[in-house]
């Protein structure tokens, strides 16, 4: 299940505690048990927070299914998943006996001046890699053990535990790493709604804009086949069959949207969103403006 509540709303529905400190410049992490989220009823888990925002790595026991735009994995017993914001990807679980941990964490949490490393160059977060991995009983064991681990610490009133917690992640990344991915079958059945929906997914992670130094990081047809690892061609055939409308039309489009309501409703200047929404230059933007509304950014705010 996915949502845009905030991650306060989702501690509270979900019956969490909300860790101190959350607000300051630590980043944010947390740990989850999957059984106290999953919906037997309805076979979901219950996961509201905007993914977007979050890294997450999970530790999963159950027969599972991961989607990405034109690979299936199927899962079996326990797998190891990551998850970043930049790729997204179906989850779907194939019966009602999943337990097991997950993290979640920002990407200040692991920012390059407090761990060294910069997260969206590690191998197991690039576009492309399908960071699933099917796991023995002892390799499961063993990643339990530094799940639990954190789950403890978090619970801790140790005044350097966040950066403990940094060191466990950190682990379980390299444990991840030293994994041999799980095969991947080429899924052409029902492909095309599957890429469409990623596609839109992805899409709507890059908005709402909320404040002028965020900056729209996917911008053209290729950006956005890239993140789904499929060709730009391959990308635009299915944009076509289920909208008529080319992948830059509908970026394009959703583009504008934003502007509209950067324009109306907020008092930055329109260098400050021209900037936002990824245009080098202000003629740029007031150009595209004008010729997706036939106003210019001026006119239409006035």
């Amino acid at each position: 299940m996915i949502g845009n509540t905030s991650i306060e709303d989702f501690y509270q529905q979900a019956t969490a505690k909300l860790p101190e400190g959350i607000t300051k410049e630590i980043g944010h992490f947390n740990i989850f048990e999957i059984e106290k989220l999953f919906d037997k009823k309805t076979g979901t888990r219950f996961m509201p927070y905007s993914r977007r925002a979050y890294y997450k790595i999970s530790l999963i026991r159950g027969k599972n299914r991961a989607e990405y735009a034109d690979k299936v994995i199927e899962i079996e017993e326990s797998a190891l998943l990551f998850a970043t914001p930049k790729i997204p990807y179906h989850w779907l679980p194939h019966d009602d006996n999943q337990t097991g941990l997950f993290c979640i964490f920002t990407a200040d949490f692991l920012s390059k001046n407090k761990v060294g490393i910069v997260l969206d160059d590690l191998p197991i977060f690039q576009p492309g890699a399908l960071p699933v991995f099917q796991l023995t009983k002892e390799e499961t064991e063993e990643l339990e053990y530094i799940f639990r681990k954190m789950n403890k610490e978090m619970g801790a009133d140790y005044i350097y535990k966040y950066d403990l917690l940094r060191n466990l992640v950190l682990e379980v990344i390299h444990y991840g790493q030293k994994l041999q991915p799980m095969p991947a079958i080429d899924a052409v059945k029902n492909a095309s709604d599957r890429i469409f929906s990623l596609f839109i997914e992805l899409l709507e992670r890059q908005f709402p804009i909320e404040s002028p130094q965020q900056k729209l990081t996917l911008r053209s047809a290729t950006d956005y086949a890239n993140r789904l690892s499929i060709h730009v061609n391959h990308l635009n055939k299915v944009l076509k069959n289920n909208t008529g409308r080319t992948t830059t039309h509908v970026i394009s489009q959703r583009i504008v949207q934003e502007a509209k309501i950067l324009l109306k409703q907020t008092d930055w200047n329109i260098s400050e969103i021209s900037y936002t929404l990824g245009f080098d230059e202000l003629a740029h933007f007031s150009n595209f403006f004008k010729k997706q509304t036939s106003f210019t950014p001026v006119a239409f705010r006035s």
